[in-house]
């Protein structure tokens, strides 16, 4: 079955139809700008006519729910903001190390021992760097747990 266009053109159902430049069987009369976009060309039935276009699938998000995209974005316009752990003359290194490994997901023996040592010797030590939300919940967790912290942006300074 084939699908006559303009009585000039002659291609079979689903075919897609992509002209080039000064092909003699374009749909376009004179210059075509629009030579990039590809057509698909269905018949329905076996009678003759004209051939139709599918209706296009719009993808909607479920509602409440977020596309990966939109969590993307989010994520990037949100600044990031330092966890910072102040050296205090009342907790022992070993209980500091433990909150650490315990307020902070993922925080290994390792480096909450490094922390530690950076705010006993230098008075001050970065924890995390996250995003504002998560940075003021783990600085209220430290605090909960007798440690002195605060946040700020990460986005100045070094």
């Amino acid at each position: 079955m084939e699908t006559a266009i303009r009585g000039r053109l002659s291609l079979s159902p689903n075919t897609v139809f992509n002209p080039k430049p000064g092909e003699k069987r374009s749909l376009c009369r004179g210059p075509c700008t629009n030579r990039g976009i590809l057509m698909a060309i269905s018949t329905t039935g076996p009678s003759k006519g004209g051939g139709i276009l599918e209706k296009p699938v719009i993808e909607r998000t479920t509602p409440g729910r977020e596309s990966e995209f939109d969590l993307r974005k989010s994520r990037k316009i949100a600044p990031p903001y330092r966890v910072m752990l102040h050296n205090d003359n009342y907790n022992k290194r070993e209980y500091v190390v433990q909150v650490l490994m315990k307020v902070i997901p993922g925080m290994t023996l390792d480096n909450a021992v490094n922390i530690m040592q950076e705010a006993h010797y230098n008075g001050l030590a970065v924890v995390i760097i996250c995003a504002q939300a998560d940075a003021e919940e783990h600085c209220m967790q430290l605090r909960g747990n007798g440690l002195l912290s605060s946040i700020e942006p990460a986005s100045g300074g070094c």
